[in-house]
């Protein structure tokens, strides 16, 4: 029994599966596609949500730390992927790794944390798009009603020309020694933005990978503008105002209020915990390998090089940002939009809107397509339903994997508190991340004559770091995460042994 579970896949026969077929998914990305794919997974949450509020809630303006310990962590990781990718050229990341050299039970975890990671991260950038777009739309003075931009129940209020969650406003409202009752207020009904976003880049995807990654290069050049443009506005400001900027930066890390993760060193591990969601850009590449012309060669370069460009630009962008406010006024929807506000140039803050809605879109994006190929992979290996694997006659695409995929995203994303899932996607990425890392040293130790066009320097040193760096950031994550975490691994687990084990290809062919 154990023996079963822990079969796996032989790497010729995979080599073997990653040759073009016909009828079988079009190999049209390059390199330029392959590190724009990571650059628009990477940036977007993470620079224009994610770090206003790690630094607002647990770190300050050492919310930099916490992007340098992340960065760190993702460069051993990447590493790792990146051998991997080139070893092995099939749709699936960590999920097809995990095949190769754990076995199939571990294949089966890892696929099921990236549904996980995929789906929720998506819905997730989806309510933070709708910040965004709500912010750009009200720059132009247009106003859509409220209740129809945020999840059920939550309380909206309209301050500074921005509808935005009391709750997040209420200390910046009562510093301006306003009275909350005073302003307009609504009560949202659903987030009928984000589901809509969800819907056409789902629409996006069944057309066609070539043109969905057109339309993310163009917004990544969009949204790259957009954060440059930031850069240069708040490193102005911060040269002509270095008072406000010491002023904002003082003191550094904050002293801890008693709780773990509430500031000091543990915030800095808590806010680390929480941005590396935005991390997961080279593991969305990984998945596009069969579709990549030349996936030995421009995988490694997709993946490390959209790495080092997005965790540059994320050290300067959080170091300006808390230059620039206060941390403790960014806990909002449209953090990077307040700073370029409090720089006083208005045209500034439209760009940086435009970049956001084309940046946030690009993630949900590159989610999805990861996402869709995770389940065509296993659908491949028997694992789930053929429904999952079968690919549109004209598009070339998994559609409807896709389309099972976006429906209920864009529904989550419409009517769950999808803020509150950041962590739990986190988890999920961060335990692919020690697979894959472990993946690499057990294969170079069972297999270490094969031909690998690209090799992770220094293992097992650089494996190990990896891994372990991944498990110190889930540790950091709240109890609460793990214990959903568990809970989702557990029903996988029943899926697992009620389908996936009975109708397994590998196990079909060890019985003939």
């Amino acid at each position: 029994m154990a023996s079963q579970l822990t079969a796996t896949k032989r790497i010729e026969d995979l080599l073997e599966s990653a040759k073009e077929e016909s009828g079988g998914l079009r190999r049209v990305l390059g390199p330029v596609h392959l590190v724009t794919l990571g650059v628009g997974a990477i940036i977007g949450a993470g620079i224009f949500v994610l770090t206003g509020q790690a630094a607002a809630l647990y770190a300050g303006p050492a919310v930099v730390l916490s992007f340098i310990l992340c960065g760190i962590g993702s460069g051993f990781a990447g590493l790792c992927y990146a051998e991997f990718a080139s070893l092995i050229p099939i749709a699936g990341s960590a999920y097809t790794y995990a095949y190769a050299t754990l076995g199939e039970i571990f294949a089966w975890i890892i696929g099921w944390a990236l549904v996980l990671e995929y789906s929720f991260g998506a819905a997730t950038v989806a309510s933070g798009w709708s910040g965004y777009f709500m912010s750009l739309l009200a720059d132009f003075n247009i106003q859509v009603p409220p209740q129809w931009t945020a999840v059920p129940g939550t309380k909206l209020i309209l301050f500074q020309g921005h509808w935005q969650i009391l709750g997040n406003v209420l200390p910046a409202i009562q510093k301006a020694g306003l009275n909350p009752s005073a302003l307009p207020q609504a009560t949202g009904i659903f987030n009928l933005v984000a589901l809509v976003a969800i819907l056409v880049i789902t629409t996006i995807l069944v057309i066609g990978v070539k043109e969905s990654a057109n339309m993310n290069a163009a917004a990544v050049i969009t949204k790259v503008s957009a954060v440059l443009v930031f850069i240069v506005l708040a490193a102005i400001f911060v040269i002509h105002h270095p008072q406000i900027a010491a002023a904002n930066w003082h003191p550094f890390l904050p002293k801890n209020t008693g709780k773990f993760g509430q500031f000091g060193w543990s915030g800095v591990l808590r806010g680390a915990s929480v941005i590396f969601f935005a991390y997961i850009g080279f593991d969305a590449v990984s998945t596009t390998a069969q579709e990549a012309r030349n996936p030995q060669k421009d995988m490694p370069i997709g993946i490390i090089g959209s790495l080092v460009i997005c965790t540059f630009l994320y050290i300067i962008v959080a170091a300006l940002l808390s230059g620039v406010v206060p941390y403790t006024s960014l806990n909002v929807a449209d953090p990077v939009a307040v700073g370029v506000r409090a720089t006083g140039v208005r045209w500034g803050s439209i760009l940086v809107n435009i970049g956001a809605v084309a940046g946030l879109g690009s993630v949900m994006l590159v989610m999805l397509l990861g996402q869709s190929r995770i389940f065509w992979t296993m659908s491949k290996d028997g694992l789930l339903p053929r429904w999952a694997g079968k690919v549109h006659p004209r598009f070339r695409t998994p559609w409807i994997s896709s389309i099972v995929v976006g429906i209920p995203v864009a529904i989550a994303a419409a009517f769950l508190p999808i803020s509150q899932l950041a962590e739990l996607v986190n988890i999920g990425t961060l335990s692919a991340f020690v697979i894959v890392c472990i993946g690499v040293w057990v294969l170079r130790r069972k297999q270490p004559n094969l031909e690998r066009p690209f090799r992770t320097p220094w293992v097992p040193v650089v494996p190990i770091l990896g891994a372990v760096i991944a498990l110190g950031l889930m540790a950091g994550l709240p109890a609460l995460t793990w214990y959903a975490f568990l809970c989702w691994a557990a029903f996988g687990l029943i899926l697992y042994f009620s389908y996936g084990r009975r109708h397994s290809l590998l196990r079909a062919q060890a019985r003939e």
